[in-house]
């Protein structure tokens, strides 16, 4: 293996492209399994593409099939494309690779993003890969929201999914997962986009789309794809394109170290910020930083991420029995790590003795391994309850419920800009939901800001442990925190109106 990776140090960028269309013949052939078209297959064909469904659902509906000349496209989207109205509302093309009803952490901006501005005037289509191409589908009921709020969406198919086999639906078992594995270190090597497969069934599922269907386009990364689709889209269309960082792409903090095709990935996110109208991203200091490298001048807006008032009204507190510390989510080692928060349960452990009201860590999410790794070492296995992952309901039910729930950037106590960004979408719905925040963070970051703003909590670099169990401490003898109206300007009605004068901004002078 380490010969092919020197061979591959000293290739062309043609030769790197013919060598990955080369893997994946040869790997499609043992991963993609043979499919015969049947209406019985309609139930579940999450890998036929986008002509093959649509020509089966039609076939299964006693309809008329197109000739191959002509594109299928949903029939209800057919006739939305084509309606028009005496008050023209503006069209926006949302590329949202992670949308409802996945169980994804993404879901919550996309979803809030089109859901309050088409009751800002917005006619909303949205660009997503199907459910079934996903492992964990949850809302459901998501998908009548979307038809109340007047939400459309074009599904597309998803190939090349061994690149991404946690989230999407492929064979990960025995020799799927072997050569599944080589064949991503390879393409990660090469800088090949996880979702490259979201591309082509994209493109297949838009070719029907024209300039009058679409004033404005709005792509949401990560993934990235969907920023190049954007381009690709603007060009076809002639219409403007807007990119919505929920994370930076080539200053990523939790990226891996970037690898030699790394700097044409630079080149690439400089052309693309080039030709758009606007950026939004979801922290100052990320925006400074991007401000300065590519030079983007007042076309670059911060709109963070928010909590949905509406959703979280509906949130039933979760009855614990004792003082609950409550932590959901999941881990980036070594920065963000549960460490400095087992270092202070075990000191609080000490000086209780009995004296102090009961007490349990609750850890809802995929890092157990993590969380009881470093329970066990500072002994205080007895007072964590692990929950393993859970339904964002539960999630939120658990954290109204709590005494204090943690939220944690980083753990260093100096930072990097990349770091100081960091503002986790948890973080926010605490916010809405009143709950006393512990905050882990360095200081002077963009999450220290928004709890010392709010007086929602208190933050701590991560080796204040003493400053940490004292907080805790103080829980048990406070009452809870009352929800600062300052939290309101995180909300989504609000956060949606600011992106709602932007689009409007880039479609006005046309």
């Amino acid at each position: 293996m380490d010969r092919i990776f020197v061979f591959l140090n000293f290739g062309t960028a043609r030769l790197q492209s013919a060598l990955l269309m080369s893997l994946r013949a040869s790997i499609l052939k043992v991963i993609t399994p043979v499919h015969r078209i049947s209406p019985q297959r309609l139930a579940c064909d999450g890998d036929l593409d986008l002509k093959e469904r649509l020509l089966v659902r039609d076939m299964t509906n006693g309809k008329a099939a197109a000739q191959d000349n002509n594109p299928i496209i949903p029939h209800e989207f057919q006739a939305a494309c084509s309606e028009r109205t005496a008050n023209r509302r503006p069209k926006l093309l949302f590329l949202a690779h992670a949308f409802p009803p996945v169980r994804a952490i993404g879901c919550v901006r996309t979803w809030n993003t089109a859901k309050y501005l088409a009751r800002l005037g917005w006619e909303i289509t949205v660009v997503t890969p199907e459910p079934s191409v996903w492992r964990y589908v949850e809302d459901t009921q998501k998908v009548e929201q979307l038809e109340q709020e007047g939400i459309r969406r074009i599904l597309t198919n998803h190939r090349w999914r061994w690149l991404s086999p946690d989230p999407l639906r492929c064979w990960n078992e025995g020799l799927g997962w072997i050569v599944g594995g080589v064949c991503r270190r390879a393409a990660r090597y090469l800088g090949v986009d996880d979702e490259i497969g979201w591309i082509r069934p994209t493109k297949q599922a838009c070719s029907v789309l024209t300039a009058e269907d679409v004033d404005v386009i709005l792509a949401t990364g990560s993934p990235f794809v969907a920023f190049t689709l954007a381009k690709w889209l603007s060009d076809r269309l002639d219409r403007p394109y807007v990119l919505d960082y929920r994370d930076p792409w080539t200053e990523n903090p939790h990226a891996d170290a970037l690898t030699m095709p790394a700097t044409l990935t630079m080149r690439k996110e400089a052309m693309l910020l080039a030709g758009c109208t606007a950026v939004t991203i979801v922290s100052r200091s990320w925006g400074s930083a991007m401000a300065q490298r590519f030079d983007l001048g007042p076309k670059l807006h911060v709109i963070t991420n928010g909590y949905d008032p509406e959703e979280l009204a509906e949130v039933e507190p979760h009855n614990f029995d004792h003082l609950a510390i409550v932590y959901t989510g999941i881990f980036y080692p070594p920065k963000r790590v549960i460490t400095p928060v087992m270092a202070a349960l075990k000191r609080l452990k000490e000086i209780s003795n009995g004296h102090n009201a009961e007490w349990y860590f609750h850890y809802y999410g995929d890092g157990e391994a993590h969380v009881r790794e470093e329970a066990d070492r500072f002994g205080i296995m007895d007072r964590v309850v692990l929950h393993g992952r859970v339904s964002r309901t539960e999630a939120l039910s658990a954290v109204r419920g709590s005494s204090v729930s943690v939220v944690i950037t980083s753990v260093f106590a100096e930072d990097t800009q990349g770091d100081k960004g960091i503002v986790t979408g948890k973080l926010f719905e605490l916010l809405g939901l009143g709950t006393p925040i512990l905050l882990i963070a360095p200081p002077g970051s963009d999450a220290t800001q928004i709890v010392d703003e709010t007086g929602m909590g208190r933050a701590f670099d991560g080796t204040d442990i003493e400053g940490i169990v004292q907080f805790l401490s103080s829980i048990a003898q406070t009452e809870p925190n009352k929800r600062s109206a300052c939290a309101d300007r995180y909300s989504w009605p609000v956060l949606a109106a600011k992106l709602d004068r932007i689009l409007r901004g880039v479609i006005a002078p046309r």
